[in-house]
């Protein structure tokens, strides 16, 4: 006794041509949802401005928290003072992390932001660069988070440069 394929999959007189045709139709959706979604870890270029000389570094601090997911993020706050005529609009931050035998764990390419107080009291708002620059001779905090740092880091302070400076 010979089956009939010739109108379909059909196996024990179930038509599985409408599953395997929306199953595939879902396999697309969601591969253009991670895509579109896909989380850009950090940004690789790292320009170095000569500007970078007038800018400088004091006072990081690093401190934790758990994000709405449970996992954790890692805050690094630092004070830039621009010692030059121009305003920094925008900068990333090169950090790199090393372990305990001063091998290099990980490096990243981070975005700054400016943290300016709330105007309604509590925890300092984070502001792009570009809405709160850092004007000529004036000191700023900036923020840059973290979202994964290597296990096998030595909780020392990263070695930190400004990279990708945007002036005015």
């Amino acid at each position: 006794m010979a089956e009939d394929y010739s109108s379909g999959w059909k196996s024990n007189g179930r038509n599985w041509t409408p599953i395997v045709i929306g199953l595939v139709a879902v396999l697309i959706v969601i591969g253009i949802f991670v895509v579109l979604t896909r989380h850009k870890t950090a940004d690789t270029t790292a320009e170095v401005n000569p500007y970078v000389e007038k800018l400088r570094l004091s006072n990081p601090q690093m401190s934790a928290a758990e994000n709405y997911v449970g996992g954790s993020v890692t805050y690094l706050d630092v004070s830039i003072t621009n010692t030059g005529e121009m305003a920094v609009t925008g900068a990333s931050m090169k950090l790199v992390f090393k372990n305990s035998m001063d091998q290099v764990v990980q490096t990243e390419v981070v975005p700054i932001h400016m943290l300016v107080q709330n105007q309604m009291g509590g925890y300092p708002d984070v502001v792009d660069l570009s809405r709160s620059p850092i004007t000529p001779r004036i000191t700023k905090l900036v923020r840059m988070n973290l979202e994964h740092i290597s296990a096998d880091w030595d909780k020392r302070y990263p070695e930190m440069q400004l990279v990708n400076l945007q002036l005015r």
